[in-house]
């Protein structure tokens, strides 16, 4: 039986890189990873969404949205939201296949 890579299979049944649905197929995994992450970090410091959500400026709601990648949210709402729960933010941005210093 042959095996195939996580990869393999992503390019088989999603598309390759570099492709329309490939790069929307991996720009809303990575919003999952972000909700998944602020949800964990906000359980951990024992606080409901309409605590985070006070503690950030914005509704219950939006909170909910954002943990479960519902919305895109504002940019700004999202450092908010990181700011609040302690988190250190780094970003890793790449224009032309260059790594630019963030």
């Amino acid at each position: 039986m042959k095996t195939y890579s996580l990869e393999e299979l992503t390019d088989k049944h999603i598309g390759k890189k570099g492709t329309k649905k490939r790069d929307e197929f991996e720009s809303e995994l990575r919003l999952d990873l972000l909700g998944h992450a602020i949800k964990q970090a906000r359980k951990e410091l024992h606080l409901t969404q309409e605590q985070l959500g006070e503690l950030v400026g914005v509704k219950k709601a939006q909170i909910s949205k954002i943990e479960n990648s519902a919305t895109d949210a504002r940019f700004s709402t999202i450092l908010k939201v990181f700011k609040v729960l302690g988190a250190n933010v780094k970003f890793n941005v790449e224009l032309n296949n260059q790594k630019l210093a963030c």
